[in-house]
């Protein structure tokens, strides 16, 4: 394995093993970031199990131009707050895996607390 992707994995686990500890039974918000789209899960550890997600794939979010910039992870950060909200997950833990808090990843938990999650 390359020193990058090395790199990568080991931020993304150190990131979510301290997520495990600090939880106390919340909800993960967890990011994905491919170079042409975003996607995002809620996702309950203690089931192992996927409760909402959203991603610039979907088809509510057809109408966007592209799925790789700020506006795009905005309202990706939107709709998972939208669906989160209707299975009543308010307060979650942000999982920003291995990638900085910049950018995408930034806009889309902005768009999220915005829009009624508190984390």
């Amino acid at each position: 394995m390359n020193k990058v992707k090395e790199n990568f994995y080991r931020r993304q686990s150190r990131v979510r093993n301290r997520l495990r500890s600090a939880a106390n039974g919340k909800f993960r918000l967890s990011v994905f970031r491919s170079n042409k789209n975003i996607y995002v899960q809620l996702i309950d550890d203690s089931k192992r199990a996927t409760i909402a997600s959203a991603s610039t794939v979907d088809k509510e979010l057809s109408s966007l131009k592209t799925g790789s910039d700020k506006v795009a992870a905005a309202e990706v950060g939107k709709l998972i707050a939208k669906r989160a909200l209707e299975k009543g997950a308010k307060e979650i833990i942000f999982d920003r895996g291995g990638y900085l808090y910049h950018g995408r990843v930034k806009a889309l938990a902005d768009a999220a607390r915005e829009h009624g999650l508190v984390f």
